[in-house]
């Protein structure tokens, strides 16, 4: 559910100036989906790559409920397929959006793709070894902040004034407030003090931006501390979750400002400030895991705090206008989302972990 939410938020963004589309004179002018006369590589292989993971999961799903090999990959088709077509004719009625032919054909054929990986998954007994696997390494109702984990080089991807500084900043929250508020008539009052508060422009000092990017690796890495059985198998992930930390920087960078500029984000700070949030981690690793959850929804509300006034980097205004006006305008209000309820969202499960304790249960090996 959470993964057709997702592709759903992708399809419709930004979900406003809802019309009925030019030249529809009958309904079934806009059930009718034609090929479009252009197309691009990037939106063909998102169109695709986009569906793969949701034929594998509803595949996956309908086994664990025992449902027979051939109905589960009938559905996992199926319901990408049907999916896909309800987005496209839904998009007649936005701006800026083409629905077509080509894009059903593409996502169809990346759900039909991802049952196939499924099936293919289950016979090799991939699937087995992964559930055994996760029972060894993890502890018992964990998938939150797996998910969690899963989503952080996502949300990585959406430009920030500092590396790894995930959160709401001010300016971005000031804009849409008063986008919401503008037009709402006993909201002028509080409108106008929200317009007067603003952050300072003065650049971060270097102590402080290598805080945050060392708080911005170390609290999923205690998050992660959290979930994981032993003290070594956290001390595993620490590594594992840095390599994800620098992916999701680079890509980032990469999308922003092309290639050969992958690496911009790595600032004088940067350097130090990962190796601290590596060498915290590591040791870390041997604290209880309620401690370890305690400091981690300590370091994500400082980290949090530290987002919201840090000054916007004078480029970024016109990066984000990269995002929203170029062929990332799709992935920008998801990717937005995700970098500003991460640390929210992980703050809650740390929450819940910490007011209900998990207790871990020996592994007990299958015979």
């Amino acid at each position: 559910m959470a993964l057709a939410a997702l592709v759903v938020y992708a399809s419709l963004y930004p979900f406003s100036d809802w019309h009925w589309p030019g030249g529809a004179v009958h309904w079934h002018d806009v059930l009718w989906l034609q090929l479009p006369r252009w197309w691009g590589t990037f939106d063909s292989w998102a169109n695709f790559v986009g569906y793969v993971p949701l034929g594998i999961l509803l595949y996956v799903a309908g086994r664990r409920q025992h449902h027979p090999a051939l109905v589960c990959l009938l559905i996992a088709v199926a319901g990408p397929a049907l999916l896909s077509y309800l987005m496209e004719v839904v998009q007649h009625f936005l701006p800026r959006r083409y629905p077509s032919m080509l894009d059903w054909l593409l996502n169809t054929g990346g759900g039909a793709v991802g049952a196939g990986l499924g099936w293919v998954l289950e016979r090799l007994d991939w699937l087995d070894r992964w559930h055994h696997w996760r029972e060894r390494w993890f502890i018992q109702h964990s998938t939150g902040a797996l998910v969690l984990l899963w989503l952080w080089p996502a949300a990585l991807l959406f430009p920030t004034s500092v590396p790894l500084g995930l959160g709401p900043s001010w300016v971005r929250v000031q804009d849409t407030l008063i986008d919401w508020l503008i037009d709402v008539p006993w909201a002028q009052a509080p409108l106008e003090l929200i317009a007067e508060l603003t952050v300072s422009e003065a650049r971060l000092p270097l102590l402080v931006e290598g805080f945050m990017v060392l708080l911005g690796l170390l609290c999923p890495c205690l998050l992660s501390h959290t979930i994981t059985r032993t003290p070594w198998r956290r001390m595993a992930m620490v590594p594992a979750l840095t390599g994800l930390a620098a992916l999701g920087a680079t890509c980032s960078a990469a999308l922003n400002f092309g290639p050969e500029h992958a690496l911009a984000w790595v600032s004088p700070a940067v350097p130090a400030a990962l190796v601290s949030a590596v060498g915290l981690a590591l040791g870390l690793a041997w604290v209880p895991q309620r401690l370890s959850a305690g400091l981690g929804l300590a370091g994500l509300a400082l980290l949090c705090l530290l987002v919201i006034q840090a000054p916007e980097d004078p480029y970024l205004n016109q990066t984000l206008q990269g995002w929203e006006q170029s062929r990332f305008v799709r992935f920008h209000g998801l990717a937005q989302w995700i970098g500003w309820l991460w640390p929210l969202a992980a703050g809650a499960w740390l929450i819940r972990r910490l007011a209900l304790p998990l207790r871990s249960r020996p592994f007990k090996p299958a015979t």
